[in-house]
């Protein structure tokens, strides 16, 4: 096994609290019964054996020892992950030009009576505000203005 789990006395207590109290949400509580029946000084389980034990899928074991093991008793019982950062496919000013694009009529020569999501995104391109949009993004994008 990658990551050993081997809790600390004092956290070992804190789970058992936290299981005697049985007031947290499941998934915490899940994680913490996780976390000591794969505890080394005690049974220290194997995952398939934890799995079954308590009716969860080994990657779930798996992934609560590596992140007890890499981010601590906190980031294993909450479920806690760093929050990716995605960069904005457009500014304030692109984005205006899109709703502007949508508010407007369809040009004669694209054939159409409405605006589609992929003839807004094929026309942003076109206009050169953007490289590249995909009519997904302009979803939502026309979505968060209504």
């Amino acid at each position: 096994m990658k990551y050993l789990v081997q809790l600390k006395d004092e956290e070992r207590t804190q789970l058992r609290a936290l299981l005697k109290v049985g007031s947290a949400p499941t998934r915490k509580l899940t994680h913490a019964r996780i976390l000591l029946k794969a505890d080394q000084k005690g049974p220290g389980l194997h995952d398939q054996l934890i799995a079954q034990a308590l009716e969860v899928n080994p990657r779930t074991v798996l992934r609560v020892r590596q992140r007890y093991v890499l981010d601590g008793l906190e980031a294993a019982l909450d479920h806690l992950r760093p929050q990716r950062f995605k960069p904005k496919k457009l500014d304030e000013r692109t984005e205006a030009h899109l709703i502007a694009l949508a508010c407007s009529a369809v040009p004669e020569s694209l054939g159409h009576k409405t605006w589609t999501l992929r003839l807004l995104a094929d026309q942003m391109v076109e206009l050169g505000h953007v490289d590249a949009i995909s009519h997904e993004t302009v979803r939502v994008y026309l979505k968060k203005t209504s």
